[in-house]
């Protein structure tokens, strides 16, 4: 099998450039052409960098620190999940125009399979084009579109012309791009298996492809087979348009390690909410509970409790996960607090049940009270923003 069994085959790597950083730019024009770094707090990392700040070395996973000393002049914004997935939400119904088959690979990126399309769209370079157009004049943002005849190919061509580019990986042209194409390029290749590899004198696909694939099985298991067909341009991998998520989670790291119960379930409440917000989205309910604790010396440790329904509210949520912080009891400061949800059922049968009941007469209208709160506070926040409405335990 090799890369020209997939030459009728075409696949569409759709990258947003610097999403967060070109959201905060657009939604504030002040900010436009300055080094825009999306993270918060001194003690986090940057969630994203304006390409104005990348020129200071600042990128994705800097510690927020280190950030400061790279580019003191940078203008430090807090992440806005919500308005970030709204906007990736508007994006994939733009996709969803040109092919049925679109896979959301994260909140700013996605595939989608563009074979056959040349009969309505015209040559895949137009069609990657056109995609381009409909999502900056449904969204004012810019995106890099790579096309080629296999997954993890169209994801290197959405970055070899960043930003705002589009570049299209002809079949023809696969075995000279290849033979020199770092090995570091192919996803599911770390640290240890790059240093594995230049200790055998491999640097480029074209050195795997030097050794029979026997080789590298002998060498790295399943790894290595999958470490020769991508040297050698395979990845039958189909577009999967939808993957129901495993578990719904926010978490977040303090200013100032605390261990003030008050504080603590403050900020369990909104984590509660926006989790809740987003199953009730989506249309998930869960059956269990999590929490998240981080001490300052970076030890971590999880509670969790499973119930007997599925639920999506956010009063359960927020009540399970402050019972599972007093069981935890924590006797020194924590650096991190977080609630998650997992263990999906069906949507239709989410429950709102109170922990603290008296009886099911008193828990089935309070129950009903809460999902008409958050069908409420949900509409509310959707067509005014997140900080639209805020509950009274939130008000400091």
């Amino acid at each position: 099998m090799c890369y020209y069994e997939f030459m009728q085959r075409w696949i569409m790597h759709i990258d947003m450039d610097a999403f967060y950083a070109s959201i905060e730019q657009l939604d504030n024009p002040e900010l436009k052409g300055k080094p825009v770094i999306v993270g918060g707090g001194d003690r986090g990392v940057v969630s994203a960098a304006s390409y104005e700040a990348r020129r200071f070395g600042v990128r994705s996973a800097v510690p927020i620190f280190q950030a400061r000393r790279l580019c003191p002049q940078g203008v430090f914004v807090p992440v806005r999940m919500q308005r970030y997935k709204e906007v990736s939400r508007r994006i994939m119904e733009v996709l969803s125009r040109f092919s049925p088959l679109v896979e959301q690979a994260s909140v700013d990126e996605a595939y989608l399979d563009a074979s056959g399309l040349d009969a309505i769209f015209g040559p895949v370079r137009e069609l990657g084009q056109s995609v381009k157009d409909a999502v900056f004049g449904e969204c004012s943002l810019t995106c890099s579109v790579g096309l080629a005849p296999v997954k993890f190919l169209a994801k290197i061509a959405s970055d070899m012309d960043k930003p705002d580019g589009l570049t299209v990986l002809e079949p023809q042209d696969l075995p000279a791009l290849l033979a020199a194409l770092p090995v570091s390029r192919i996803p599911g290749v770390g640290h240890k298996t790059l240093e594995l590899l230049k200790n055998t004198g491999v640097h480029t696909c074209g050195d795997v492809r030097r050794y029979p694939k026997e080789f590298w099985q002998r060498r790295l298991g399943k790894a290595g087979e999958s470490l020769y067909d991508r040297a050698g341009g395979v990845d039958p991998r189909p577009v999967v348009p939808f993957e129901p998520p495993k578990s719904e989670s926010a978490e977040n790291t303090f200013e100032v390690d605390t261990l003030d119960r008050e504080v603590l379930e403050r900020w369990l409440l909104r984590q509660s909410e926006r989790v809740g917000a987003s199953l009730r989205r989506q249309g998930l309910a869960g059956r269990t509970v999590t929490l998240k604790a981080k001490y300052a010396d970076f030890t971590q440790v999880t509670r969790a409790r499973t119930l007997d329904q599925p639920f999506n509210g956010t009063r359960l949520i927020y009540e399970t996960a402050v019972a599972l912080l007093r069981e935890l009891n924590p006797k020194r400061k924590l650096r991190l607090i977080g609630v998650g949800v997992s263990h999906f059922g069906g949507g239709k049968e989410a429950r709102q049940l109170s922990l603290f009941s008296e009886s099911e007469q008193q828990d089935a209208a309070r129950s009903g009270k809460d999902a008409a709160l958050d069908k409420t506070l949900d509409e509310l926040r959707e067509r005014f923003g997140h900080r639209a409405v805020v509950r009274g335990k939130l008000f400091e």
